[in-house]
């Protein structure tokens, strides 16, 4: 009956519809748009975002990220020191008599502005890591919406096709009716209930297409058992205005936030250049004559080959892929907000048509032409044919509806803040 099912795999389907009917008779709720975004926790007001380990996970990490800016705020320790000279010599060394005790405590001092590269670089991973929990919401939201519109779509193909079969039991009660009259060939009959046989094959097989992405959905927030029923009726998921009017989509801003985060890690390799000295005070106490004297000193490393050269190079190279990659993820954006935009308003214009024009215009035809076969004027085939082409724009309109959607849901990903 659809233009769009394969005869091929109706029988899979058939048989996997048989396998999943004890999970489709089970009572389940039915679930709203606005309700699978709460359940998964995209909703602003969710409370089950703090168990989606979809979300969890990105926001754990912006929290890590966010505790390392604290961490890099923080200046060196200072260090103690004891020493022990001329402990258990020979001669006039021997013993503890000429023992000399030292006690200082040192202070590493950090030049070049280490702390504040440091810092500005904490900073800019942590700005980095709050965009990508951003976005992995964002991403999620999508998933919600795009899979809700396609079990949305496979309840409207249920619909469509419970519609088929009880249009074809009647046709077949109508042809066996016939036939015992005599007003119709055997063959016939024969025909219509071969054409209700392959109707309900195509119910079975388009509800286990509906479980299936029924489960795809609540496997989103994690539900158990029975996935809850989606409404045969389309979401009304509003694209945005102005898509393009601004490149502030979390996508571009993931992609900035690389390249300041990657900038910034080069003024902090590059402040590793300078290195830090060390100054340390303290005291020292002569056992042999009971005297104490106050020692200070400075020692500097000395960056005769290590200059953290390396380090800096790398930093560099790890800014310009950056770099590569915010071009790329712009030109990626303009075209998948151009690609989105016109399947949109193409789905739109298609599902107006469809509605408007075509589906009435197949339906007013079905109706003439059952009135004519029960009256004995057309032949069962033009009724078989007239309901074929009917059920061909319903099909389309679905698909249309679901492109619609689909679309939808892709401009509000891309439109994200």
């Amino acid at each position: 009956m659809f233009a769009t099912i394969r005869r091929g795999n109706l029988f899979a389907g058939l048989a996997f519809a048989m396998l999943a009917q004890p999970a489709i008779a089970q009572e389940a709720p039915f679930v709203s748009l606005e309700e699978a975004l709460d359940l998964t926790g995209v909703a602003d007001d969710a409370t089950s975002s703090a168990t989606n380990p979809r979300i969890v996970g990105p926001r754990s990490e912006s929290e890590a990220a966010q505790a390392l800016v604290g961490q890099a705020r923080l200046r060196p320790n200072p260090e103690v020191s004891l020493e022990v000279e001329n402990i258990a010599g020979s001669g006039a060394f021997s013993g503890l008599t000429a023992t000399e005790y030292t006690l200082a405590i040192g202070q590493r001092i950090e030049l070049g502005g280490k702390r504040g590269a440091r810092v500005e670089a904490a900073e800019a991973q942590a700005q980095l890591a709050n965009l990508r929990a951003d976005l992995a919401g964002a991403e999620l939201g999508f998933l919600v919406r795009e899979r809700y519109v396609a079990a949305a779509a496979a309840a409207s193909r249920v619909e469509l096709a419970r519609d088929v079969v009880d249009r074809n039991e009647e046709l077949a009660r109508i042809a066996g009716v016939l036939v015992e009259v005599g007003r119709e060939p055997p063959l016939r009959a024969l025909r219509a209930e071969a054409a209700l046989a392959e109707a309900r094959a195509e119910l079975q097989a388009a509800e286990a297409t509906s479980l299936a992405a029924r489960t795809a959905l609540a496997s989103l927030w994690g539900e158990q058992g029975t996935p809850p029923f989606v409404p045969d009726a389309f979401p009304n998921i509003e694209p945005p205005a102005a898509v393009l009017a601004s490149a502030t989509g979390l996508q571009l801003q993931v992609a900035r936030a690389e390249s300041t985060a990657a900038a910034a890690e080069i003024d902090r390799e590059r402040s590793l250049r300078i290195p830090d000295p060390v100054v340390s005070a303290g005291v020292r106490r002569f056992e042999e004559s009971n005297d104490s004297a106050f020692l200070v000193g400075v020692s500097i490393p000395l960056p005769f080959w290590n200059r953290n050269q390396g380090n800096i190079d790398a930093a560099e190279a790890r800014l310009r892929a950056a770099n590569a990659r915010e071009a790329v993820a712009l030109a990626d954006f303009e075209q998948a907000v151009a690609r989105a935009r016109s399947q949109y308003l193409a789905a739109v214009a298609r599902v107006e048509t469809l509605s408007t024009t075509s589906l009435p215009q197949a339906e007013e035809a079905l109706r003439l032409v059952r009135i004519g076969y029960r009256n004995g004027r057309f032949p069962l085939i033009e009724v078989l044919s007239a309901a074929e082409a009917r059920d061909t724009i319903r099909e389309a309109l679905i698909t249309a509806e679901e492109d619609r959607g689909q679309a939808a849901a892709e401009l509000v990903r891309l439109a994200a803040q």
